[in-house]
Parts: structure tokens; C-alpha cells; sequence
């Protein structure tokens, strides 16, 4: 992820982001804040955890185009950042996921990845509050400009 916008400005974003893998199990972790793909959180949860509270580093989770939120309800509290994957052909899972995530009481970053260029002001309508559009759509496109001024 790039390019991040929260709170209606650019962002700098420190957190490292692990691409899906077919190994989770033998991926290996970076030092400091990550991002993690669903199939290494349900394979590697306990150490994940364990390093967030040994090192203090924190944990975030993403999901993909075709994960629901409800994969991950019960563990909420242990991220500080969760990201949902769009792309251009999206059925609205992700807008789900986002409400969903919010009903269910999620108050820390919620991010939206991905073609996400032309749907800010719907995703923060949907309790998204940090997008981070993808490098192919680089330099931003008048949508992600607007929402630099929100």
C-alpha cells in the first residue's frame, strides 16, 4: 500500500503489509507493525498475539476480496488495523465487511484497499476512515484528491 488518506489527508504508513500466501505457516514475519492476510492470522494466531505483547508491536489483519468480516468477529480486539481488499469487480462484500465491523463495535482504523479511486465517499459512509488506493491507480484521480479536503 503506497499511497494512504485518513482523517482527509495523505498519511505516512508505517505498517508492513504481507502479501496472501499459499505457506502461512512459513512466512516469515517482519519486525515491527504488520499486516497480516486472514489465512496467517488462522494459522499462526497464538504467535501473533504473543509477539504483539512481548514486542508491543502492533497486529492488523486484511482480508480479501472474497473474506467476510465474520471470519474474524470474535478476535477484534486484537487488531489495531483492519483492511478490506476491493477491486474493480467487488459484489459489496467489502462494504459489508465495513458496517459489520463497526456494528460489531470495531472503533480502531478500518482501511479500504485496493481499485478504490471512485468509492471514498461511499466507504466512509460505510465506516471506513483510512484508504489506501492502489499504485496502478497513481497519481490519484479527482475522487482521492476530494477526499483530501473531507
Amino acid at each position: 500500500m503506497l499511497k494512504l488518506i485518513g482523517n482527509g489527508r495523505k498519511l505516512q504508513d508505517e505498517w508492513k503489509t504481507l502479501a496472501a500466501t499459499e505457506d502461512p505457516e512459513g512466512v516469515k514475519l517482519p519486525v515491527g507493525p504488520v499486516i497480516v492476510p486472514l489465512s496467517v492470522w488462522l494459522a499462526r494466531r497464538a504467535e501473533l498475539i504473543r509477539r504483539e505483547y512481548d514486542h508491543g508491536w502492533p497486529l492488523g489483519i486484511w482480508l480479501a476480496v472474497d473474506e467476510s468480516a465474520e471470519a474474524i468477529a470474535a478476535d477484534l480486539d486484537d487488531f489495531t488495523v483492519i483492511a478490506i481488499e476491493f477491486d474493480r469487480y467487488s459484489d459489496g462484500l467489502g462494504y459489508a465487511s465495513g458496517r459489520t465491523l463497526r456494528r460489531l463495535g470495531y472503533k480502531e482504523e478500518l482501511r479500504a484497499f485496493g481499485d478504490i479511486s471512485d468509492k471514498i465517499a461511499r466507504l466512509a459512509h460505510f465506516g471506513f476512515d483510512a484508504f489506501a488506493p492502489s499504485s496502478a491507480l497513481a497519481p490519484f484521480s479527482r475522487p482521492v484528491q476530494v477526499a483530501f479536503t473531507l
